[in-house]
């Protein structure tokens, strides 16, 4: 884990653990002895790419600081049905409290990174690289995020804070590009902040715009066709890096990944997943 989102996780499962077990999980108190100890292992009942079994342990160990946790597999890796991830062994009430958390975790992490497996897989061969966006679930970016990068892809920016991006609204509400662009450097300057400024365009002319005021360090290309992505690329002359957005699909990511850009940012990856099934059971 990057050690920048270990606060944001270490947080996040705070909240898990208040949002479910509240003033007590009464289910298990109620009919488990405190000191009863027992082991359980976590099934894979789908093929996809495993995520989250780091968090899994943190949530785990959170509940039951004593707990044995006997790892098999590892974030990335392939799984098929009938794979185990791990074991873990402690206090069967604290085993029982944080099932449901980490498998919620656990499923909607491998949902994501195996998506964006697919995406991978499909620009084999060539230098672009699939970005996420922030078209995350509220409250869990981090995850959703951490999910991609195991899954292969990268990460766009984190959140409003690490990057600034030029969108086609900030653009008009400051009078144009070039105003947006001078505006954001000297920001940036009064500030003493090097966060890197990337610029969306619309037209093959915006582009234009971007170097009349001096250059970004990444511009957006939004909702162009292949064949205007293949224009922009060779009018930006890798003077900065480039960036597809908007209408871009699984069957025509190759078409624009093959016009040269360097990025493609696909909000698909986080929000349109599926969830990889999975279940964590009594064993011996």
């Amino acid at each position: 884990m990057r050690p920048e989102y270990k606060p944001f996780v270490e947080e996040l499962v705070e909240l898990c653990i208040k949002e479910d077990i509240g003033d007590g999980d009464h289910t298990s108190l109620c009919c488990i002895p405190a000191a009863e100890r027992g082991r359980m292992r976590l099934l894979c009942k789908e093929e996809g790419t495993i995520a989250g079994i780091e968090i899994a342990e943190l949530i785990l160990r959170r509940l039951d600081p004593d707990v044995k946790f006997e790892q098999i597999l590892h974030d990335g890796d392939q799984v098929k049905p009938g794979d185990v991830a791990f074991y873990v062994s402690g206090r069967l009430q604290s085993l029982l409290q944080a099932e449901r958390i980490l498998l919620n975790i656990m499923q909607r992490m491998s949902g994501v990174a195996t998506q964006t497996a697919v995406y991978v897989a499909r620009l084999e061969g060539l230098h672009t690289r699939v970005l996420d966006t922030r078209k995350t679930t509220p409250g869990m970016r981090v995850l959703d995020k951490m999910a991609v990068k195991i899954g292969g892809g990268e990460n766009h920016r984190m959140g409003l804070f690490d990057m600034i991006l030029l969108k086609d609204n900030h653009i008009d509400f400051a009078g144009g590009i070039q105003n947006a662009i001078r505006g954001a450097r000297k920001y940036l300057a009064s500030k003493g902040k090097t966060i890197p400024i990337e610029c969306e365009v619309r037209t093959l002319e915006d582009i234009d715009e971007v170097f009349a005021a001096g250059g970004v360090d990444r511009i957006m290309f939004d909702n162009f066709t292949p064949a205007m992505t293949r224009e922009a690329v060779r009018k930006v002359a890798g003077r900065c890096e480039t960036e597809s957005s908007g209408g871009i699909t699984l069957d025509n990511l190759r078409d624009y990944a093959q016009c040269g850009v360097d990025f493609i940012s696909v909000g698909a990856l986080t929000h349109r997943i599926k969830s990889l099934d999975m279940s964590l059971k009594a064993c011996e």
